[in-house]
């Protein structure tokens, strides 16, 4: 038998956003965005459901049972914080928590996402879920700013 042994690695990321709206209309960007407004293509569902309460499942659900189990609410404080933990996108040994909070500047809200995990986490993984994070950022700020025109 072959044993290739690999290392727990840990993966650690911060991204802020400046975003011209209110806490309240940032908060339902964000919840719209990470769960049924989320596309992986324009136009191409992600299929999430958000359950937006203390225990509540994060997952893709793509039909006649087939899904994805992404993680549970661990913390949520509406306009304030939103804390998720467990496998995320990682479909190997490894496990996530990440943070949302949003901090009221002014006439702007900011949104800082803290990302951090442990486990067998692939190079190409570490590297590609910075531009992941990007994204989402981007996508929260133009909804809510469109909304808040």
């Amino acid at each position: 038998m072959n044993t290739i042994e690999e290392e727990v690695q840990t993966l650690n990321i911060t991204k802020s956003e400046i975003i011209k709206a209110s806490p309240e209309i940032v908060w339902e960007a964000m919840l719209y965005q990470i769960g049924p407004g989320c596309e992986f293509e324009p136009g191409k569902s992600m299929n999430f459901t958000l359950e937006a309460f203390p225990g509540g499942r994060w997952f893709r659900d793509l039909g006649n049972g087939v899904g994805h189990f992404w993680g549970h609410v661990q913390v949520i404080k509406p306009n304030k914080l939103l804390e998720l933990c467990g496998p995320m996108f990682m479909s190997y040994a490894a496990t996530s928590h990440v943070q949302y909070r949003l901090t009221p500047e002014g006439a702007t809200t900011r949104l800082d996402i803290v990302h951090t995990a442990f486990g067998l986490i692939p190079l190409d993984h570490r590297t590609g879920v910075q531009e992941g994070w990007a994204h989402e950022l981007k996508m929260i700020r133009e909804r809510a700013e469109r909304s808040a025109r």
